[in-house]
């Protein structure tokens, strides 16, 4: 969750006079049905801001959905056509982890990230064809498989099965890591 959200989360009994839970209870015994439903019950009938309305509603109808844990997490990401692609990103978490004790794990909604002091790396799964690491190698030139990237990782490398998770690779991680 961002640091927003939980900010949010945390002001709500300052700010709507219940915390999240006590609307969860409200919402349970109203039954709203739908987003828009809620919004205008909380909106309505308990004066709560539209900005608070809308995030006690999304996190009212996902929680249920929402992934308890990091496994649950990863399980998520890597269910269905992508199962088979699942032990290329538990490799590339394993040679993280062997980097170092100050390696954290955190995975996300949509990849695994793996950060030091800051994030070196990123490992998602966009098809059921590859998973792709993301890598921060500022000053790195690029080449035909370490591609160069833009946003929060400087460059990406497409891994389509364990045999891809090389000498060459592992030093390319090895690389982000000591630059984190």
């Amino acid at each position: 969750m961002d640091s927003q959200t939980q900010t949010m989360i945390d002001n709500l009994p300052a700010r709507t006079g219940r915390s999240l839970q006590e609307w969860y209870a409200v919402l349970t015994s109203a039954d709203p049905g739908t987003h828009g439903t809620g919004l205008k019950l909380l909106k309505t009938e308990h004066g709560v801001s539209h900005g608070y309305a809308n995030l006690i509603m999304t996190m009212y109808r996902s929680r249920d959905s929402a992934p308890s844990s990091d496994e649950e997490l990863v399980d998520a990401q890597y269910s269905g056509a992508k199962a088979a692609l699942r032990p290329v990103c538990d490799r590339l978490v394993a040679a993280a982890r062997e980097l170092g004790d100050d390696v954290e794990v955190a995975p996300k909604k949509t990849g695994v990230s793996l950060r030091r002091s800051r994030q070196f790396a990123l490992v998602e799964v966009p098809s059921a064809r590859r998973v792709r690491l993301g890598l921060n190698l500022r000053g790195e030139p690029g080449t035909e498989r370490l591609r160069e990237a833009g946003g929060m990782c400087t460059h990406t490398v497409d891994v389509a099965g364990l045999d891809e998770v090389d000498d060459e690779l592992l030093g390319w991680l090895r690389a982000a890591y000591e630059g984190a």
